[in-house]
């Protein structure tokens, strides 16, 4: 397995190498699509707002997120606990229990994205034995209708990735056991020729293109969707992929401002609102469909780039046109149109 994971590493990593070019993209008819969607802890109020608009919709919701403890026990935010009793009482669409490696060491004091985490419960088969038993628990315990793995960063160790593909096997026959769904989230450069096990659903993020790592840019252009979805082809059947919501702003500085001082995600309502307030004309990119905009604050320059409801439609025509079928949203919370997203 371990052979088979390194070719693959070095596949996807030609797959990359180059973006290609897919000219303008825009919103299109297309073949039918199963929507879904994730709602965080963090802004659950708003998130579930825009799913009492959407859900009649949706083909499932995604509780984001349990996470690890200083014990390395999985922990449930509260919101996440409030919000799944209350939608199981009014029923709906399939929900999910999204598990992710962030680890907590104390309050306040968290890592994302955390692969120590990872390589001590999937140390060796009782370590993972027991914090695959502890997913189940926890999702039967919720009443949820699958469970959602989104351990990233994983193909980044080679010693660790074997060991994840080991583990989402063995997971998979304990969710089939106790009549659980499994969804696995993977980043647009994993591997996708590794040996994947069959029967999860395998959701691709395709965003962050550009982001709080890189200068401005759209979270997912025409070219980005176009090669990472043909190289999906390589994954087992059953594959969906992930758009974003919201943006991210960028600030100018330096000697003539060329230089990026900061940066950080925003959501829609907050570009809409920086838009507004300092009166900035936002442009639609050609290639991504995304919006975009300058503004000055204080003497220093400002770039924002962000989704509106045209530019996730625009995505998933092109994604559609491709034959996928299935699209999760990241997220619900903070949006001014979703409800217009088909």
């Amino acid at each position: 397995m371990k052979v088979q994971f390194l070719k693959a590493c070095c596949m996807a990593a030609a797959i990359f190498i180059t973006t290609g070019c897919a000219g303008p993209i825009k919103s299109s008819a297309h073949s039918e699509v199963a929507l879904s969607a994730w709602t965080a802890y963090w802004d659950m109020k708003s998130g579930l707002q825009e799913y009492d608009g959407m859900k009649g919709r949706l083909t499932s919701l995604s509780y984001f997120a349990a996470y690890f403890n200083a014990e390395d026990h999985l922990v449930l935010p509260p919101e996440v606990q409030a919000a799944r009793e209350k939608n199981r009482r009014r029923g709906g669409p399939q929900a999910y229990l999204t598990i992710v490696n962030d680890w907590e060491k104390a309050p306040g004091m968290a890592t994302e994205k955390d692969l120590a985490v990872l390589r001590r419960v999937l140390a060796d088969d009782a370590a993972m034995d027991r914090h695959i038993a502890e997913i189940i628990a926890l999702a039967k315990k919720g009443a949820y209708d699958g469970v959602e793995i989104d351990y990233e960063r994983v193909w980044k160790d080679t010693q660790l990735a074997p060991r994840f593909l080991d583990f989402t096997y063995r997971l998979y026959r304990a969710a089939l056991s106790a009549g659980l769904k499994l969804r696995i989230v993977l980043e647009p450069s994993a591997p996708f020729g590794a040996a994947f096990c069959r029967g999860p659903q395998y959701v691709v993020m395709l965003y962050n293109l550009y982001g709080t790592h890189s200068g401005p840019g759209p979270k997912a252009d025409g070219a980005f969707i176009l090669k990472t979805v043909q190289a999906m082809a390589a994954l087992p059947e059953n594959r969906a992929v992930a758009f974003a919501t919201g943006g991210c702003q960028w600030e100018h500085g330096g000697l003539l401002g060329l230089d990026i001082v900061s940066k950080r995600f925003i959501d829609e309502k907050e570009a809409a609102a920086l838009q507004e307030k300092y009166q900035a004309k936002a442009q639609r990119d050609p290639d991504s469909a995304g919006l975009f905009f300058d503004y000055e604050k204080e003497g220093r320059r400002y770039t924002v780039w962000y989704a509106d409801s045209e530019t996730l439609n625009a995505w998933i025509s092109l994604a559609a046109g491709q034959g996928v079928q299935q699209i999760s949203l990241w997220r619900l919370g903070g949006n001014t149109d979703i409800a217009q997203v088909r």
